[in-house]
């Protein structure tokens, strides 16, 4: 039996519900910067830079929170680009304090940086929202646990690569 990719993407879109805070982070070395959008893709509240540490997750934990209660939603899916070994400790974190985290494809989210504004403008506030109307369309992946020795061996390429 063939397995269509359009039935695996329409599961995907399923699953977020209106009940669904849908946020969209762009990862960098130092700030990430998060948007978030409803089920629907309209958009939720402002623009957050926070830092690569834990404070910073804290920040982005709290903005998150504020908007899930200002906008009567339960629950939350983070969707960022896999770039480099930052997003790893992100990821990680928010998994520790239950929050779904899906990766989506850098180079799906460079091709649909038009379907926002119309323009090929790059920004992190874009490239954010991006994510996030990408994760809301059922354009995303879960993020697999690996070990440890796998994670530092990826760190070790990326650095070579530089």
């Amino acid at each position: 039996m063939k397995f269509k990719m359009q039935d695996k993407q329409n599961q995907l879109i399923e699953r977020i519900s209106d009940r669904h805070l849908v946020v969209g982070v762009d990862i960098a070395q130092q700030f990430h910067v998060a948007r978030a959008v409803n089920y629907r893709g309209i958009v939720v509240g402002d623009p957050l830079t926070f830092e690569n540490n834990e404070e910073g997750f804290n920040k982005f934990l709290e903005w998150i929170n504020k908007l899930k209660a200002k906008n009567s939603l339960d629950t939350t899916i983070v969707g960022m680009e896999p770039t480099g070994h930052y997003w790893i400790n992100l990821s990680k974190w928010l998994s520790n304090e239950k929050i779904d985290v899906v990766t989506v494809n850098p180079h799906l989210v460079k091709r649909n940086k038009e379907n926002r504004d119309n323009t090929q403008s790059k920004s992190d506030k874009k490239d954010a929202l991006i994510i996030a109307d990408m994760v809301k369309n059922g354009y995303y992946a879960f993020v697999r646990s690996t070990p440890e020795s796998f994670e530092k061996l990826r760190v070790l390429m990326s650095n070579r690569d530089v």
